[in-house]
């Protein structure tokens, strides 16, 4: 039985565990600092210069000068607070930093450092008195759609030359949501579907809301519906007949395919508008599903729709929008309303074949993005195609749309 193994391995847990924060305090200064010791030290021993001594030892005190600065533990209690964890782009993202000394002794100064994303804020914390409070207000920038993490908050004690710092971690990270932009439509411009349960299909039914007709009763009819003013004028028992209507069912297929994009700006307002039209739909309590290359988002809520809508990345491949389009047909047939968000590098062919996915008796509409473009509205075959050039034109482009 081989012992070497498991005996090795717990030699080596032990020294990460000891040996591991002793050596992280020394920053690369300070292993520099080391070595140039080291160095000098054997130049003075093999050649007897005593310039290198003399350099050896100064920076052989800096080192044990640098240990007092970090020996000792700090004892606080750090809370990290962000106003709100989601924001949109362009909103103000503020939060706020308390620290508590819990110690029964003051403490010296430190620094408490904050990542946030790729940066780093330092918070210069003062010598507190126990129990003694100290808070400190930052903003976040939020100029693009992103997910954010804010944290862990982690204090920092180096000596003045930074050749040893020690890292104590507070808090936890926390993830702040840059959700993309989003208009309010509207009742009239998002009221494309215009019954009270969906739209009407060419599927009769004897029980529905939309009245179809009247025909002569057959067994096992139910006689709620029969129609007793035409019965009396026949003299025969006649029964309502409807069309059967479909529930309303919003489906939107936003192409996360980089190549059908002019520019990131493109990009980034073919989700503004799939999240405005989506955030309609959940309002008014229909149904909603939104599907895109990257797979679908979850509808449940709004702030769920916009979270995956935040984390969402573009690709580049084969898989365009009529790929979309199909795997959005075979997802969601019970559709009664289907929207294509593609970039302006869509081609009318494209936008044909994804017409072509969509099921009969189903509305479909492209919203085609092109940045400064004016309002309009076309046709190619079945497929109303509109085409965007701000967000603030969603809802006009809408109400054409329906006009």
């Amino acid at each position: 039985m081989d012992v070497c193994g498991p005996v090795t391995g717990r030699v080596r847990d032990v020294l990460v565990r000891r040996v591991g924060p002793v050596v992280s305090v020394v920053t690369p200064l300070g292993w520099a600092c080391l070595a140039l010791v080291l160095c000098m030290a054997w130049f003075a021993t093999a050649f007897g210069w005593q310039e290198a001594a003399a350099l050896g030892i100064l920076l052989g005190v800096l080192l044990v000068v640098g240990c007092a600065f970090i020996v000792g533990r700090s004892s606080y209690q750090v809370t990290l607070d962000l106003t709100r964890t989601r924001v949109a782009v362009g909103d103000n993202a503020v939060g706020g930093i308390s620290v508590i000394n819990t110690a029964p002794r003051p403490v010296m100064h430190s620094t408490l450092e904050l990542p946030v994303g790729r940066a780093v804020a330092s918070f210069p914390i003062p010598r507190l008195r126990p129990q003694e409070l100290h808070e400190d207000l930052f903003s976040i920038p939020t100029n693009r759609r992103q997910v954010i993490m804010v944290g862990p908050a982690v204090s920092v004690r180096a000596d003045p030359f930074h050749l040893l710092k020690r890292q104590i971690r507070w808090t936890e990270p926390v993830e702040l949501f840059v959700h993309p932009r989003t208009v309010a439509l509207g009742s009239p411009a998002a009221g494309f579907i215009r019954d009270l349960e969906g739209m009407t299909t060419k599927e009769l039914s004897n029980t529905d809301v939309s009245f179809h007709a009247l025909r002569e009763y057959a067994p096992g009819d139910d006689r709620r519906h029969i129609h007793w003013k035409t019965v009396a004028r026949l003299g025969t028992l006649m029964v309502r007949q409807f069309e059967e209507t479909r529930r309303a069912h919003l489906a939107i297929a936003l192409s996360a395919n980089l190549d059908e994009y002019a520019s990131e700006l493109e990009f980034e307002l073919a989700i503004s508008v799939a999240c405005s039209v989506g955030r309609q739909a959940l309002v008014e309590q229909r149904e909603l599903d939104i599907l895109t290359q990257r797979g679908p988002f979850r509808c449940a809520t709004g702030r769920t729709m916009l979270d995956d809508a935040t984390r969402l990345q573009g690709m580049t491949g084969r898989r365009d929008a009529v790929d979309l389009a199909r795997r959005l047909a075979d997802r969601v047939p019970n559709a009664s309303v289907v929207f294509f968000v593609v970039g302006s590098g869509v081609t009318p062919a494209q936008l044909r074949s994804c017409a072509a996915s969509v099921l009969p008796g189903v509305r479909a509409m492209a919203i085609r993005i092109q940045p400064g473009a004016a309002p309009s509205r076309a046709t190619i075959a079945d497929l109303t195609v509109l085409t965007l050039g701000g967000l603030d034109d969603l809802a006009l482009v809408l109400r054409k749309a329906v006009a």
